[in-house]
């Protein structure tokens, strides 16, 4: 069994432990100070290049063209789930501009992502993929 050691031992080895650390800590900035200062501003790694992002394609059914120069579409999503690997089937719907209205309902259509022309239409139309039968 170990001799117990008394109240004074164990503050004194403490202090003596965090001592040790901030003698390391300063040692190690001094070194990590030196180093910058031995390269030059300019030097070392370039910024990253920035690629333009992808731009998002979707494609869809035209459920609607009630609204002048608006249609909506409908996206419909089939995934895996990550864990039971059922495919889960699920639709979204986007509102997108058609600038001459020539899409009609049922169409089969490519819209992009775009700027925000109103509170829900973000989306424009591409191309017409497969005209309504």
């Amino acid at each position: 069994m170990k001799p117990s050691r008394s109240a004074e031992e164990r503050q004194a080895e403490r202090v003596e432990t965090r001592r040790a650390k901030a003698v390391a800590r300063s040692r190690r900035r001094g070194q990590e100070r030196e180093k910058r200062a031995a390269t030059p501003n300019g030097e070392g790694t370039p910024p990253a290049q920035r690629e333009p992002a992808s731009v998002q394609v979707r494609q869809g059914i035209v459920t609607s063209t009630k609204a002048a120069k608006t249609i909506t579409v409908r996206v419909d999503i089939a995934k895996r789930h990550p864990k039971y690997q059922k495919i889960v089937r699920s639709t979204k719907s986007l509102h997108a501009h058609d600038e001459t209205s020539e899409a009609r309902e049922g169409d089969f259509v490519r819209v992009i992502a775009s700027r925000p022309m109103s509170a829900t239409k973000r989306w424009r139309l591409v191309e017409i993929l497969e005209r309504a039968k």
